[in-house]
């Protein structure tokens, strides 16, 4: 009788370990990404995106620093993990706004992958950012 309690609390804590590990994951769209917007003569090739959920809503920026550009819309469709965001900035002092579309790839996996687009008054290109 022992030995059955004793598997059960086993799997019991095996089972609280995985859920714990698992709910550390977070949203699918938190965290730092770095990746490409190749093409992208006005901004440079390589993007940077700090992505948050508030409960509600993501939020974040597009290259955080001097040249940041707060995003002021961003959606993800959990049918297909399709993403969808919006961000006004400025390129050398001109006002510019960018919509980068793409897809969750490997969505399993920490690393996980956005692939897309980007597009912008200035042009656009093929997307693809890495979750650090």
């Amino acid at each position: 009788m022992m030995s059955i309690i004793r598997k059960a609390g086993f799997v019991a804590a095996g089972l609280l370990l995985a859920f714990s590990v698992s709910a550390q994951e977070g949203h699918p769209l938190k965290g730092s990404w770095i990746g490409e917007w190749k093409g992208n003569q006005a901004s440079g090739d390589f993007l940077f995106l700090v992505l948050d959920w508030d409960g509600k809503k993501v939020s974040g920026t597009i290259n955080p620093g001097t040249d940041d550009m707060v995003i002021k819309a961003a959606t993800l469709n959990p049918d297909n993990w399709t993403v969808h965001i919006e961000a006004d900035g400025k390129v050398k002092d001109k006002a510019v706004s960018y919509t980068l579309d793409g897809k969750i790839v490997n969505l399993e996996l920490p690393s996980r992958s956005i692939v897309g687009t980007w597009k912008s008054q200035n042009g656009g290109g093929a997307l693809e950012v890495v979750r650090q």
